[in-house]
């Protein structure tokens, strides 16, 4: 999930970088700055090199941060030194651009943050914007359904494609998720994602030809805005994934590019020999990078974004949310919500906390990564014991802050199904999914997860995840019924996406785990037999009754008594 960063090696490098030169990496007071409110940088410098100055740059005026605390680094075997100053505040509607740099000891040499240049015009630029708008409210409440179109359904009395490997195309159509917005209200979600629609070559859509047309194969832009309306009337926002990083090659402005030298496209992309050698996505040639720095460039990216917002889009997936600069993302923030202040922003950061909240100015939040390893590592794999889970969690939970969203899910496009992940055992999955629903993110739930969708093979490649959904009785209706009803009682208790969570019960030796939120506790059993939990629980009412399963339960005063089968859980309410 995390690719090198499983690397112990490779977190440590990475965290020795952090420390070497001079860094700011978006550490700002608060996280998140507010209009007219005053804003901290921070700064350390570290390595072989004294700095005498550190200072800000904002447009044309010049702020020289103060020396802070001076840290050992036990690691580094050096010291770190932390520099920080208040800047003035900002009015709504600014965009913050701004950069850092030292001066070297005894010099005129400057170094610039964060990537270690050594002009001002070279340097990395920061940039942040300001502005009021908070998470939108239907997010909060939002249980999310992650189409892949070309894999979800194909139509009403029309078959799959049988195509030859995994990487062809099986026909699955906007029209068929239209077909199916009623079933999809039927598990309780409130909105959709959909994977990657535009012109292009994939059956991923990753790599786009054309941000303005329907990809043939899925659709038109007529049922486009069809599906937009038909899921609107049905109180269903749509989601859309929005690629700003990459392209296909394929695409107009990069042919263009690459066959005449003289082209006003080929700033659009960074070459490092023109015409074969450029930067590209993870080094795939078919996918290259735009270069976002160029202004052209943004403003396309930017305008295609806010025409779908006029079209009815209700947010966007962003995916690869690192590649970009904070430039383009700043940007992008202030042009779409001009559009919609509704909108919802949230990006795809496969890292740590650290560089997720780094983001906070950016975004409405990120995909939870993080909560959907502890899951599958708890649940699926039991590589993790519950005491390692509450643990994480409880840190987890008082890391962000309550203004930053952190959609979670079990499984995704790009990683192994959790239920081949957990050998093929269904129970497990139910244990994860009801954690999953319980927990303060919006649950996000992969096109046939909740019908026994599993894979043929391991993850040699991202297709093995992508295999088609049945439908009919080739279903799990036991599992479909199971989350149908986690997806109602997310609706019915709206105090789940916000209540402080507190722990009740946790037991390793037994496999028994227990929390609650609100009116809600959530008791697990993840042991191979029946168990019966005691627990002390304030404030619970003395007619709740077990939700999910029907499992009997025995409320009196604060004491909660619930006997739970084998690998099982209960939602008491």
């Amino acid at each position: 999930m995390f690719g090198t960063q499983n690397h112990p090696d490779k977190r440590l490098a990475e965290y020795r970088s952090n420390l070497t030169g001079i860094k700011h990496r978006y550490r700002l007071t608060p996280m998140r700055p507010r209009p007219n409110q005053p804003i901290t940088v921070h700064v350390t410098t570290s390595g072989g090199i004294p700095y005498d100055v550190v200072r800000c740059w904002i447009n044309e005026t010049a702020f020289d941060l103060g020396a802070d605390k001076t840290e050992w680094s036990a690691l580094e075997w050096r010291y770190v030194q932390h520099w920080q100053r208040k800047i003035p505040p900002q009015p709504s509607g600014t965009l913050l651009n701004y950069r850092l740099g030292g001066r070297v000891a005894g010099s005129d040499t400057w170094i610039f943050a964060d990537n270690q240049a050594r002009t001002k015009s070279a340097a990395t630029e920061f940039a942040i914007a300001i502005d009021d708008y908070e998470i939108p409210e239907w997010a909060r409440t939002a249980v999310i359904y992650h189409i892949f179109l070309d894999r979800f359904y194909p139509g009403d009395d029309v078959p799959w494609k049988k195509p030859t490997n995994l990487s062809g195309f099986f026909g699955g159509t906007l029209r068929g998720a239209i077909q199916k917005l009623d079933y999809i209200q039927s598990l309780g979600c409130n909105a959709v994602w959909l994977s990657p629609l535009f012109a292009s070559p994939s059956h991923h859509g990753y790599d786009a030809t054309d941000y303005d047309t329907v990809e043939p194969r899925l659709g038109t832009n007529a049922e486009l805005h069809e599906l937009i309306a038909e899921a609107h009337r049905r109180g269903i926002r749509v989601i859309m994934d929005f690629v700003a990083n990459h392209w296909s090659n394929r695409h107009p402005t990069f042919q263009a590019a690459q066959q005449d030298a003289d082209s006003a496209y080929r700033e659009w992309y960074t070459w490092h020999r023109w015409p074969d050698e450029y930067a590209s996505f993870f080094g795939v040639k078919g996918m290259p990078q735009l270069n976002l720095m160029h202004k052209p460039a943004r403003d396309a990216l930017l305008a295609c974004a806010q025409r779908w917002l006029r079209a009815g889009i209700d947010g966007y997936r962003l995916d690869y949310a690192p590649g970009p600069p904070r430039l383009f993302w700043a940007e992008f923030r202030k042009a779409c919500k001009s559009v919609n202040s509704d909108a919802f922003l949230f990006g795809e950061v496969v890292s740590h906390s650290e560089v997720i909240a780094s983001y906070l100015p950016h975004f409405d939040g990120c995909l939870d990564f993080l909560l959907a390893d502890a899951l599958r590592k708890t649940f699926a794999l039991e590589t993790w014991t519950l005491q390692a889970f509450e643990a994480f969690l409880a840190a987890h939970e008082n890391y962000f802050p309550g203004g930053f969203a952190l959609p979670a899910f079990l499984d995704n496009h790009d990683m192994t199904r959790i239920l081949y992940l957990a050998k093929e055992d269904k129970a497990k999955v139910r244990l994860a999914a009801l954690v999953l629903f319980t927990l303060p993110g919006a649950p996000i739930l992969y096109n046939g997860t909740e019908v026994g969708l599993s894979q043929r093979n391991p993850l040699g490649r991202f297709e093995e995840a992508r295999l088609p959904t049945p439908w009919g009785d080739a279903q799990d209706k036991t599992l479909l019924a199971y989350f149908r009803r986690l997806g109602e009682l997310r609706s019915q208790f709206p105090e789940l996406s916000s209540s402080k969570r507190e722990i009740a019960h946790l037991n390793i030796n037994t496999g028994t785990y227990a929390y609650h939120r609100g009116p809600v506790l959530v008791a697990l059993n993840t042991s191979r037999v029946p168990r019966t939990l005691n627990m002390a629980v304030p404030n619970l009412s003395d007619t709740a009754q077990e939700l999910l399963n029907g499992h009997p339960v025995e409320v009196s005063g604060d004491v909660v008594r619930i006997s739970l089968p084998a690998q099982s859980g209960a939602f008491i309410a």
